[in-house]
């Protein structure tokens, strides 16, 4: 019999659930680019009086995507003469992933992103920011870690400066902010107080705000990294499951050089590179609209393909952008149809679908055993 036997049961002919197998096949997620069938998607499916229920479950956020793939595979199975009508049910089921060897994967949190540059001022907390937000818009659960103690500027680009609440104290409640659960230090101190602290003090702080943080059940945990390859970062690849890294850079080679030190930093320490985001590819002239790359160009995308990672896409400099950021209301949210925030919504399909379509993790599947004295 074939692959969807234990959904129809017993039913169905064969010969229709092959057909119905072929047409799953034919039908091609457009992120992915792999078919429903091979994503292993199906997870209801039922026949009755010749109209066809299916749930599709997609291992990655991808909302926006779901019209496509289902008008593709409505068209297909209704070519069937036992079929008389099709309704599709979408779901996003995202499972957490292997990480990094030595590393155990957090009870609230399936999958950790780390956003990383080699130097700063290279738009890293603006795409971390926008990207979250992409992902919760897409359908995921998501949180964002400012990990920049010395510099945490998340607060601001979320409008939020609320301070975190402790039920027990022991652990903080997240502060929220556009549906995102937010943790940064900015949080915990005044805006104009600098932290004069060495490295051990900066990574346990790190630490703590990870782990004393009450996550609700989060899909994704962004977690938006200072520039550099420091202790903040070597503390990530030590003590923190991290599922990926995206290496963000600006296409000029002063950039390109430290991003290059960052890339090989994470492939040291074995965490996977989910692939390079190249930021201020072009300027917009916010006159006449005029796009130039005053910065050179496919910086990033030669960078993706010499130490061959993925691509992940390239955003403009933009004055919007940075405004938007100013004023705490970020692109994707203030301003969902522009071509801007389709460009974010594109990097984090192909984030997403890169971690989604990866080996799972099972540890957290198994039950915890304790061996008592009796």
């Amino acid at each position: 019999m074939g692959l969807l036997n234990k959904l129809f049961g017993n039913g169905i002919s064969e010969e229709l659930q092959t057909e119905i197998e072929n047409r799953l096949k034919q039908t091609i997620e457009p992120v992915s680019q792999q078919d429903l069938l091979s994503l292993k998607s199906v997870s209801e499916l039922q026949l009755k009086k010749k109209q066809l229920s299916l749930t599709i479950s997609l291992p990655f956020p991808c909302k926006s995507l779901w019209p496509a793939p289902e008008q593709d595979l409505k068209h297909q199975l209704d070519s069937l003469e036992e079929i008389e009508s099709v309704t599709v049910n979408w779901e996003t089921k995202v499972v957490a992933h292997d990480v990094q060897k030595g590393a155990t994967p957090l009870k609230n949190i399936k999958n950790i992103i780390a956003v990383a540059s080699g130097k700063g001022g290279v738009g890293k907390s603006t795409t971390s920011v926008n990207l979250a937000l992409a992902l919760q818009q897409e359908g995921a659960r998501v949180g964002i870690l400012d990990a920049d103690i010395y510099g945490p500027s998340i607060p601001t680009m979320l409008g939020t400066h609320s301070k975190p609440q402790s039920e027990d104290g022991k652990t903080m409640k997240p502060v929220t902010a556009y549906g995102l659960q937010i943790m940064s230090i900015g949080f915990l101190i005044e805006e104009d107080s600098p932290m004069i602290w060495r490295g051990p003090i900066v990574t346990q702080t790190l630490t703590q705000l990870l782990k004393e943080t009450d996550w609700d059940e989060l899909d994704y945990l962004v977690i938006d990294l200072p520039p550099g390859t420091g202790d903040v970062q070597l503390t990530l690849a030590q003590q923190i499951p991290v599922t990926g890294a995206i290496i963000v850079t600006t296409p000029q080679q002063v950039s390109l050089i430290d991003a290059k030190k960052g890339l090989k930093m994470f492939e040291k320490v074995e965490i996977p590179i989910l692939g390079v985001i190249e930021n201020m590819a072009t300027h917009i002239c916010s006159n006449c609209g005029h796009e130039e790359a005053i910065f050179g160009e496919h910086g990033g995308e030669e960078l993706a393909k010499t130490y061959k990672v993925d691509f992940l896409g390239s955003l403009p400099l933009d004055k919007r952008i940075r405004e938007e950021a100013d004023m705490g209301k970020p692109t994707v949210t203030a301003e969902p149809g522009s071509a801007i925030a389709q460009k974010y919504r594109d990097i984090a399909h192909r984030t997403s679908a890169k971690i989604g379509t990866t080996k799972r993790n099972y540890g957290n599947l198994f039950p915890e055993i304790v061996i008592q004295n009796t």
